[in-house]
């Protein structure tokens, strides 16, 4: 590994990855099977028997950020995006923020999807009839349990990220392909069979029960899509950096397919009390209702392979990011640290690694699997919905001359991502309140209003501490207006064009 200080020329990760690559990784990272299998559970338990119509909602705005996404990154490939364009057309606070909070909530993620492999493990352990280790009673709900088993998953993907980002890739897309038969196959099996009444009322969002529950069950949705844009994390390992604006929409649009084939057969399978009521084990649960053993063990194990890649595909995208801010000096040099032998950030990625098992590990503090999921999908949630709004609002704010240029590229450019972004700041501004309205004490529990906003606000708070770190004591040039920074990738923007 190449111990590389900082330069006046910025280290270069290896360039290897197809439009299919992009596409695996960003799958795997939206992990469409963990979020049909624990996301849908959640979700119910916010908007009722209107899985479809939340879903549809939620893709709208999503659409609108990708599309922004896609414009920013035809013009500025960077393994930074979101923290380079919002830094440069809004302001580096704000950018510096936005690739922070992307950080602690992906390492959030990663904790919990810890618990997640671990949990889907030792419940097919259960189905093998394996109950007990030695004198331990095995406990697919139990916080400590999952993390052990799942820490050590996450070392060993870990590893296997370090070792090349195409060998991931390749893992990922054998993975994927497994997860994506069993669902189609029992999602459909499931829609053909199901004892429950097809109803258009699914699809109708004004039935849902609140505001609340609304605004909830968007931003539960717009996590459920979160991981599209990692395929523009790799835009610098893409042979064409075009390649990674067609792998975030292909993943994109696949998802919206799965989550409504998803959420349409688990209501036909499933009541709206089975719905709500099983959590970490609702796709187990789904299988069982439609199958015997050793088959409906399948939905299972496709479960166990999404959490898996999922786990490899956080680590990814979060060691690209931090490389790109440790380019600009917002971050320390190790996180640059470029394998003479692999081509990767591996120093980075080893410790993005090590931090998800740490954090994984205090969150043991939440006793309960189902508990911890729910505090984690929401801090997330808002925190994403914030980095997509400013992403977006970067967008319009560089692109706002095609308002008087050309109208129709003006609406696609400016005016849809700058709605997004509104959408998402005001479901996440709403979801505050009501959280902070809620109850009149804190408690460390996931039916506490001051917890679930406590989470993600302290997760946007250091992040403006640590801007402030990069910027007084570091000195980066990120923070100067008006001069470029070491992340400008400059012979990637003629070929993007």
């Amino acid at each position: 590994m190449t111990d590389q200080p900082y330069t006046a020329d910025p280290p270069e990760l290896r360039r290897s990855l197809s439009v299919l690559d992009g596409v695996a990784v960003a799958a795997s990272s939206t992990a469409a099977t963990t979020s049909i299998g624990i996301g849908l559970g959640v979700t119910a338990g916010m908007v009722g028997l209107h899985l479809p119509a939340i879903m549809l909602l939620a893709f709208l705005p999503v659409l609108g950020i990708a599309g922004a996404y896609s414009r920013l990154n035809r013009v500025e490939p960077n393994a930074g995006n979101g923290y380079v364009w919002v830094g440069r057309s809004l302001n580096p606070w704000l950018g510096f923020m936005v690739g922070w909070v992307n950080i602690v909530a992906t390492v959030a993620f990663l904790a919990y999807t810890t618990a997640v492999t671990g949990s889907a493990m030792l419940q097919l352990a259960g189905e093998a009839g394996v109950h007990r280790v030695g004198g331990l009673a095995l406990d697919p709900g139990s916080t400590a349990q999952t993390t052990a088993v799942g820490i050590v998953v996450l070392v060993a993907v870990t590893l296997t990220a370090v070792t090349g980002i195409r060998t991931a890739a390749r893992l990922q897309t054998g993975l994927l392909v497994f997860e994506y038969v069993v669902l189609l196959g029992f999602c459909g099996y499931g829609i053909v069979t199901g004892p429950h009444a097809f109803s258009l009322s699914w699809f109708d969002p004004f039935a849902i029960p609140s505001a609340t529950a609304l605004a909830q069950g968007m931003l539960l949705s717009v996590f459920c899509y979160w991981g599209f844009e990692a395929a523009f994390s790799v835009n610098e390992e893409v042979r064409d950096p075009r390649d990674a604006s067609r792998a975030g929409l292909i993943t994109l649009v696949t998802m919206l397919g799965l989550f409504l084939l998803g959420s349409v057969a688990f209501q036909r399978v499933l009541s709206e009390k089975e719905l709500a009521g099983h959590g970490a084990e609702g796709l187990a649960f789904f299988g069982d209702r439609l199958a015997a053993q050793p088959w409906a063990a399948l939905p299972l194990v496709a479960l166990m392979f999404s959490a898996v890649a999922s786990l490899q595909a956080g680590v990814i995208p979060t060691a690209r990011g931090m490389f790109a801010m440790s380019r600009d000096r917002t971050l320390g040099p190790v996180w640059s640290r470029v394998s003479a032998r692999y081509g990767t950030p591996a120093a980075g990625t080893l410790l993005i690694g090590a931090l998800a098992a740490a954090v994984a590990g205090l969150a043991l503090v939440i006793p309960r699997l189902a508990d911890m999921i729910m505090a984690t999908v929401n801090a997330v949630g808002i925190v994403v919905a914030l980095s997509y709004a400013l992403t977006a609002l970067a967008a319009a704010a560089r692109f706002r001359s095609l308002l008087r240029e050309d109208w129709r590229q003006g609406v696609r450019a400016v005016v849809l991502p700058a709605l997004s972004a509104l959408a998402l700041l005001g479901l996440g501004g709403y979801l505050g309140w009501s959280f902070y309205t809620s109850t009149d004490h804190f408690e460390v529990s996931a039916d506490n209003g001051w917890f679930l906003l406590t989470t993600p606000l302290a997760m946007i708070a250091s992040g403006f501490v640590a801007a402030g770190w990069a910027k007084y004591v570091r000195r980066s040039p990120y923070f100067r207006t008006g001069e470029g920074t070491d992340a400008d990738a400059p012979q990637l923007l003629t070929t993007s064009k």
